[in-house]
C-alpha cells in the first residue's frame, strides 16, 4: 500500500509541474490579448505579423505519411493545409500505393483547394529495409523543395492549430541548437472503454512533454527538424532510420541522446486527438502491443540498456499501481466477512487497520484523478485558445469513472503486452508483419490475411476498393473560403 502512496505523490507532483507550464502559456496569451493583440493565438508579439518579417520566414516542408482513411482524417488534413504560417510552405502527402483509400481521399481534397495551397501526393512504394511509415517519410524528404530549411513530420491523426507551424518555426529560429521539436496529443475519448484506456496511457506520458522546453522524450506524430540534417545524413539520421528502423521517434531520440543533441517541446505544441467512435477493446490491445514493441528496437548498446530500464521500470510501476487496489479489495472483503460473522477483538483491530489503508488509497485516488482532471482542463483551455475558429472542446464529455477503470486496466495489461512483445520479436502493424533481430527490422511479411479492415485508434479503412474513390463530403465554396481566410494577407507598408 505504501508503494501506491509513493506513486500517487510523485504522479501528483509531476502533474502539478506539467499544468504549471501550460497554465503559464495561457496567462501569457491572455495578457497579450488584454494589450490589444487579437492574434495572440498566432504570436504573442503582434509585430511579428508585419509584412517585412513575414516575407523573411524560412521555407517549411510538411511530410505526412498516410495509411488508410478514417472519420477524422478529412478534418485533420484541412487543419494542416490551412495553416496560417506566413512563410513558404509545402505539404507532401506520402502513400504506399494508389490502392490506399487515403490516396483518392486526399486527391479530392487537394483538387478542391486547387492553387490555394502548395501540396502534392507522392506514391512511395513498398518498404524493404524499414517500417512503411519511415520509408514514406524518407521518400517525402527526398522530394522536398531544395530551399526547405525545416521539415515537419506529422501523423495524419494530428489536428493542428492555425499557428502551430509558425510557433515551431519561431523556436527553431531562436535556438539553432535544437535538433528536434516535438509535441503531444490531447486524447478526446469517444466513450468506449478502449478509448479511455488510450487516454489513460497517453496522459501520464504527456508529463514528459509539458516541460515548456528541454525534454528527453519524442512523439513521432509531430517532429520538426533541420532539412540539412537529412540532406547530409548528419549523425546518420537517414541511414539510422532506413537501415532496419522500426520506430521513427525512438530511433531519432536515441540518435539525439547519443550525440547529446537538444529535443524541445514548446508549451503550445499540444494537439487535439479525437479517437474513433467505435474504438473497441481489442483494437486498444493491438495499439498497446505496438507501443510496447518499440522498446524491442534499438540502435546502440546504450539505447538497448535504456530500453531495458524503461521496460523494467514501467512494468514495476504499472503493477505497483494495480496491486494496492487488489489488496484493498481483499481488505474490504475481509471487513464484510467480519461484519457478517462474529470475530475476536484482535480480528476487529486488524480489519480496522486494513480499512484505514483502504481509506488512504481512496484519498490518493481522488487526488490523482483531480490532478489529471486539472491538467486535462488546462490543455483543453489552451487548445480552445489556440484554435478560436474551431468548435470548442469541453471536459463535459469525459467520464472520470471510466478514466479510473481504464487506468487500472491499462496498468495491468502493460506488463503483459511488454512481455509478449519481448518474447515474440514480431508485430503486425496495419497489415504488415515486422520481425526484429538485434533491435533492427530483419524481415517484412505482407499477406492479405494480415491486413485488418480498420486501424486501431482512428478506425481508418485500410482495404477500400481497388480504383474506387471514397465518398468525401467536401463543400467546395466553404473550403476555398477557409483556405483564403487562413492564408496570411501581405500588404505593402
Amino acid at each position: 500500500m505504501s508503494i501506491c502512496l509513493m506513486l500517487a505523490e510523485h504522479c501528483v507532483v509531476l502533474l502539478q509541474f506539467s499544468f504549471r507550464s501550460r497554465g503559464r502559456e495561457i496567462r501569457r496569451m491572455k495578457s497579450s490579448m488584454k494589450r490589444g493583440n487579437s492574434f495572440a493565438f498566432l504570436t504573442l508579439d503582434i509585430n511579428e505579423l508585419e509584412h517585412s518579417k513575414q516575407v523573411n520566414l524560412p521555407r517549411v516542408t510538411v511530410v505526412m505519411p498516410l495509411k488508410g482513411f478514417g472519420e477524422h482524417n478529412l478534418h485533420n488534413w484541412r487543419s494542416q493545409i490551412t495553416s496560417l504560417y506566413g512563410g513558404p510552405l509545402e505539404f507532401l502527402f506520402v502513400v504506399e500505393s494508389t490502392a490506399d483509400p487515403a490516396y483518392h481521399a486526399v486527391k479530392c481534397l487537394l483538387a478542391d483547394f486547387k492553387d490555394a495551397v502548395e501540396a502534392k501526393v507522392i506514391v512511395a512504394g513498398l518498404s524493404t529495409t524499414c517500417s512503411q511509415k519511415i520509408h514514406n517519410q524518407l521518400v517525402g524528404v527526398e522530394q522536398m523543395h531544395k530551399d526547405t530549411k525545416y521539415v515537419l513530420f506529422l501523423d495524419d491523426d494530428v489536428r493542428l492549430h492555425p499557428g502551430s507551424i509558425g510557433a515551431l518555426t519561431t523556436e527553431m529560429e531562436k535556438n539553432p541548437d535544437i535538433f528536434i521539436q516535438t509535441g503531444y496529443p490531447l486524447d478526446l475519448p469517444s466513450g468506449t472503454l478502449g478509448s479511455y484506456c488510450i487516454y489513460g496511457y497517453h496522459m501520464p506520458c504527456s508529463m514528459g512533454f509539458a516541460t515548456g522546453g528541454k525534454t528527453f522524450f519524442l512523439w513521432g506524430g509531430c517532429m520538426m527538424m533541420h532539412a540539412n540534417d537529412f540532406r547530409t545524413d548528419r549523425h546518420c539520421v537517414v541511414s539510422g532510420l532506413r537501415d532496419g528502423g522500426y520506430s521513427d521517434d525512438m530511433t531519432l531520440a536515441a540518435i539525439a541522446g547519443a550525440h547529446k543533441r537538444l529535443i524541445t517541446s514548446p508549451p503550445v505544441a499540444v494537439f487535439p486527438h479525437p479517437l474513433a467512435t467505435d474504438l473497441t477493446f481489442p483494437r486498444y490491445w493491438n495499439y498497446l502491443r505496438k507501443q510496447t514493441f518499440v522498446l524491442e528496437s534499438y540502435t546502440t548498446k546504450v539505447n538497448w540498456i535504456m530500453n531495458r530500464a524503461l521496460f523494467t521500470s514501467h512494468c514495476y510501476l504499472s503493477w505497483g499501481f494495480v496491486s494496492p487496489y487488489i489488496m484493498a479489495g481483499i481488505h474490504v472483503a475481509a471487513a464484510l466477512r467480519h461484519y457478517l460473522k462474529e470475530n475476536s477483538l484482535e480480528g476487529t483491530a486488524m480489519t480496522c487497520n486494513g480499512l484505514l489503508l483502504v481509506a488512504c488509497l481512496a484519498v490518493c485516488t481522488v487526488i490523482e484523478l483531480l490532478s489529471m482532471w486539472n491538467l486535462t482542463r488546462i490543455e483543453v483551455h489552451l487548445c480552445n485558445m489556440l484554435s478560436p475558429e474551431a468548435p470548442q472542446l469541453s471536459l463535459a464529455s469525459y467520464n472520470w469513472c471510466l478514466v479510473f477503470i481504464a487506468m487500472l486496466v491499462d496498468n495491468f495489461l502493460y506488463p503483459l503486452s511488454a512481455m509478449r512483445s519481448h518474447l515474440s520479436q514480431s508485430i503486425n502493424w496495419s497489415g504488415i508483419r515486422y520481425h526484429l533481430k538485434d533491435g533492427k527490422i530483419c524481415k517484412i511479411d505482407r499477406h492479405k490475411h494480415l491486413v485488418p479492415k480498420i486501424t486501431d485508434l482512428a478506425g481508418k479503412d485500410l482495404l477500400g476498393k481497388q480504383g474506387s474513390i471514397p465518398k468525401v463530403a467536401i463543400i467546395s465554396t466553404l473550403s476555398r473560403t477557409l483556405a483564403q481566410w487562413r492564408q496570411p494577407k501581405k500588404y505593402n507598408i
